[in-house]
C-alpha cells in the first residue's frame, strides 16, 4: 500500500509563519519550549505525543486529520480561513479539492462508469483528471441537469434485494454533514482495493455508520478521514430482477430488530 504523506512538520512552520509567530512565541503559546517546537517543525520528533497534537489542534482551529494529511501551503487564504471557520475537509466531505471530472465538447459533463478492472486503481487515480478521462463516458436520459454523476458496478450480496453485478448510477456529495440517515451511498475508502454501497449516516463525532441492506451483515463505523469520496444513489441497472426475501432472511432480520427494541430498553 502506498505510503500516505505526512505534511504535519511543513504545516506546523506555515501555520506559524501565517500568523507571524516565532518559534519561541508559539511555544510559549503553546506550553512548550522552543526547542520542542523547532523538533516538530523540522520532523526530528517521529511521533509528537496526543497531547502536542491536541494543543496545537486547537490553537490553530484545524484538525489533527488535516494537520497531518493536506499540505496547507497549497490551499488559498478563503479555503484556509473556511478550515478554521470549522468546515473541514475531513468532517464535511472532498470540498478542499476540485473534483476531477470529463466534458464533451458541449461542455457537457459525461457520466463516466468505472468498470470492475478499474476498480483498484480508481482510488489511486479518483482525483487525477487524465485517468478520469480513460474511463468509459455516457450520456444518460432523464438526468438531473445539476450534479455530477458516475457509475459504480457492484459485487456481492450485502445490498439485497439489488442484486450484485448491479450498475449503481450516483450523485456526487460534496457535504457530508447533508447526507439523511440511512442514505444508500457508494463509499470509496482510502487503503481499500474496492468500494462499498452501504447505506450511510453521518455521526456529529466525524464518523459514517455504515450499513447493509441484507441484515446478515453487521454494520460498522468509520472515520471521516478514511473516505476520499461519497457518492449518493440515484438508480442502478440489473439484468436480475429482484428476489423476495427468503423466509431465513426474514427470521434473522426480525431476531436483529428484536435484539435492537431489548437493547434501547435497558
Amino acid at each position: 500500500m502506498k505510503k500516505a504523506n505526512n505534511f504535519f512538520p511543513s504545516n506546523l512552520k506555515f501555520l506559524r509563519e501565517r500568523k507571524g509567530f516565532t518559534q519561541q512565541e508559539l511555544a510559549t503559546s503553546l506550553g512548550l519550549t522552543r526547542s520542542k517546537v523547532n523538533a516538530l517543525e523540522s520532523g526530528q520528533t517521529k511521533a509528537p505525543s496526543p497531547e502536542d497534537f491536541l494543543g496545537i489542534s486547537g490553537f490553530f482551529g484545524i484538525s489533527i486529520d488535516s494537520l497531518i494529511r493536506v499540505d496547507l501551503s497549497r490551499l488559498g487564504e478563503l479555503k484556509l480561513r473556511d478550515l478554521e471557520a470549522g468546515n473541514d475537509v475531513y468532517i464535511r466531505g472532498g470540498n478542499l479539492r476540485v473534483l476531477a471530472i470529463s466534458v464533451d465538447k458541449g461542455n457537457n459533463e459525461h457520466v463516466e462508469y468505472v468498470p470492475i478492472k478499474a476498480k483498484a486503481g480508481y482510488m489511486a487515480g479518483y482525483n487525477d483528471p487524465e485517468f478520469i478521462a480513460s474511463l468509459p463516458k455516457f450520456s444518460l436520459p432523464n438526468m438531473p441537469k445539476q450534479g455530477t454523476y458516475r457509475i459504480f458496478p457492484t459485487i456481492g450480496d450485502s445490498m439485497l434485494p439489488i442484486p450484485g453485478g448491479s450498475d449503481i448510477v450516483t450523485q456526487y456529495v460534496e457535504d457530508w454533514t447533508g447526507l439523511k440517515t440511512n442514505t444508500p451511498c457508494i463509499v470509496i475508502l482510502s487503503g481499500q482495493q474496492d468500494f462499498v454501497f452501504k447505506l450511510v449516516t453521518f455521526k456529529a463525532e466525524g464518523t459514517l455508520l455504515l450499513r447493509s441492506l441484507n441484515p446478515i451483515f453487521e454494520p460498522y463505523t468509520v472515520a471521516a478521514g478514511d473516505v476520499l469520496e461519497i457518492w449518493k444513489f440515484h438508480a442502478y441497472t440489473s439484468r436480475e430482477i429482484p428476489e423476495p426475501e427468503t423466509d431465513i432472511q426474514q427470521l434473522i432480520r426480525a431476531v436483529k430488530e428484536m435484539q435492537k427494541e431489548i437493547k434501547n430498553k435497558r
